[in-house]
């Protein structure tokens, strides 16, 4: 992997010359090899060993503290000590103001060698530059640095036993409590569910961003999205010195979800303001107001969109563990013999199974994804860098990008990559659904990834219905103009012409079925079959960037020409696909939405 990763980020990407600019100018190449070093490093001895372990051993409640493996907890202080998790952040707040795609990067080796205990930092990181966006500055002073430290971990508290990704129906209120040095201070009540690291003994405190309704002139809450307001809520009350006073929030873990995958992460039902604690004396969990009341979810989406590119980046991870653990098993495993015109010669010795065609198939596609995937991910992570340092037309076309780009760095890689983790199970044969062997752990743990941060259907629905028509579908022809770039490049080389060629076809189909899906106006319509939409959007992405890889990786080099074969059986075997998905878009096939109840 590591060849591949500094063949994107080098040879691809250029990510030196990000060090022209002055917030990077005193990093080089060097510095940022340093950085992967480390992370590789920590994650081969800290986190890899104990992938199985916590996988096996879950998180358990005693009715009063969450018990971990003890490895875990030394994972954690690993990491922490690393500096990693403030790796983006300036100088003065202990950060190295190393580039969104450099930390990305970093965080590739922590994905791969075990996705659950790399939750903790990446929600802790989210938590915090949400608040470095939105917080006040004591806010900023008091808990986003404090995040970053690792002395406290931080969580996103959205969804609700009743409403999981309906937030304009959550019922979690907050009743106004008088002012504070922290900010506006509320009295929260209500439950939220599915609370990734919501509990555990792994820091001194724990930052929960917590999604609530302040009620309204006469008490009720305002109805939908508008009336979500956005608050600070530690698990330990602190001062405005960042100092624990000694009193515990009404803040209480109900009970740990026991999951198919990511077990290493405990995930929570916690109760707000149920009276089990009473701080100044009554119940409520304190919490402070974050931004403007009513801008709750505006702010959320801000950590949000960053967790999007998270989670598709670990799926790629998984796929990629998969593929490599595939890959060698297939080279060690001797199973059949050449097929001569007389049949098989049974004294002949077996071969590898990797010299079958349809073993290569399968190994094929699983490197087209995880490669195609990683490489998406670490293009979003540029373009991160691009909207924060870049010039202001280029701030401007990375916001676009980002915005069209989003949905597909999160969904295509958790379907995707999925599918590599099942035709790596298909490669071991009997033993790849057995404990003996990895794999099939790799597999439970990415299937939860289509559900994170947002459904899949949820993605169709934002991609279709918001982020390809907004402004005019000004995002949609920034992507085309890129993608028409490298098409241009390509059919400049005659071994890539055809390739160009089938990318152009692909563009122009999908934006055919853009305008068709709206052509009636209606959104019920439209966005019918707007997971099909998402999902021939997304090959056409990847087949861009399998294009753009193809292009940067020429010559007869075993690497290189696995690169080229891997983008050919893309086309050859991928992009045909979304012929067949974008059919049912064109013609706004009514089924799905027709289907009666009853029928079923």
């Amino acid at each position: 992997m590591r060849q591949t990763l500094e063949f994107l980020l080098n040879d691809w990407l250029k990510v030196e010359t990000l060090n022209q600019r002055e917030r990077f100018a005193d990093h080089s190449s060097e510095t940022f090899a340093a950085v992967l070093d480390t992370s590789e490093r920590i994650a081969r001895e800290k986190f890899a060993p104990f992938n199985r372990l916590c996988d096996t051993e879950e998180p358990h409640f005693d009715g009063d503290k969450v018990h971990l493996p003890q490895a875990t907890h030394e994972a954690m202080a690993a990491f922490v000590e690393s500096g990693l998790l403030a790796a983006a952040q300036d100088y003065e707040l202990g950060g190295m103001q190393l580039p969104c795609v450099i930390e990305m990067a970093a965080k590739c080796f922590f994905s791969k060698a075990s996705v659950a205990l790399s939750g903790y930092p990446m929600l802790t990181k989210g938590n915090a530059n949400l608040l470095m966006a939105h917080g006040t500055d004591k806010q900023r002073e008091v808990f986003a640095a404090h995040e970053f430290s690792g002395r406290w971990f931080g969580t996103m508290c959205l969804s609700e036993p009743q409403a999981g990704s309906s937030l304009s129906d959550i019922a979690t209120r907050a009743e106004p409590d008088g002012d504070d040095e922290l900010g506006p201070r509320y009295r929260l009540k209500g439950n939220k569910m599915w609370i990734s690291g919501g509990e555990h003994e792994l820091s001194e405190n724990i930052i929960h961003l917590v999604l609530a309704k302040i009620p309204g002139p006469d008490g009720k809450p305002l109805p939908g999205t508008k009336g979500i307001s956005l608050f600070v809520v530690p698990k330990h009350l602190v001062n405005a010195r960042a100092e624990l006073t000694g009193e515990r929030n009404d803040v209480s873990l109900a009970g740990l979800n026991h999951k198919l995958g990511y077990r290493g992460t405990t995930n929570c039902l916690l109760n707000f303001g149920e009276g089990r604690f009473k701080p100044g004396g009554k119940a409520g969990a304190i919490g402070y107001l974050v931004g403007q009341p009513g801008e709750g979810l505006r702010c959320m989406f801000h950590m949000m969109n960053e967790a999007r590119i998270g989670v598709g980046l670990g799926a790629v991870m998984l796929g990629y563990a998969g593929y490599e653990a595939s890959l060698e098993y297939a080279r060690q495993r001797p199973q059949g013999r050449p097929v001569g015109p007389a049949g098989k010669d049974s004294a002949q010795p077996q071969r590898p199974i990797i010299e079958h065609a349809d073993v290569k198939r399968m190994l094929l596609a699983q490197k087209s994804y995880v490669e195609g995937g990683l490489a998406l991910s670490l293009y979003c992570a540029r373009l991160v860098d691009e909207e924060h340092t870049g010039t202001p037309d280029a701030v401007a076309e990375a916001k676009r990008l980002l915005e069209v780009l989003t949905p597909i760095a999160k969904s295509w890689p958790s379907e995707w990559c999925l599918e590599a983790n099942s035709l790596a199970i298909q490669v071991l044969g009997g033993y790849g659904y057995t404990r003996d062997f990895p794999v099939e752990q790799y597999w439970r743990d990415n299937r939860l990834n289509m559900i994170h941060e947002g459904t899949h259907g949820i993605q169709g629905l934002d991609l279709l219905g918001r982020k390809v028509v907004m402004d005019g579908g000004a995002a949609l022809m920034a992507l085309a103009g890129r993608i028409n770039t490298t098409v241009q490049q390509a059919v400049q080389r005659p071994e890539l012409a055809e390739l160009g060629n089938q990318l152009a076809a692909a563009l122009a189909r999908v934006g055919g079925a853009t305008k068709k899906a709206w052509a009636t106006g209606h959104p019920e319509e439209a966005l019918a079959n707007a997971t099909p939409y998402l999902q021939a959007f997304g090959h056409t992405v990847l087949a861009w960037i399998w294009l753009e890889l193809a292009l940067a990786a020429p010559g007869e080099s075993d690497f290189a020409r696995g690169k080229q074969s891997a983008a050919r059986y893309f086309y050859a075997f991928e992009l045909p696909r979304i012929a067949a998905w974008l059919e049912v878009v064109e013609r706004r096939e009514g089924l799905c939405r027709e289907m009666k109840d009853a029928w079923f």
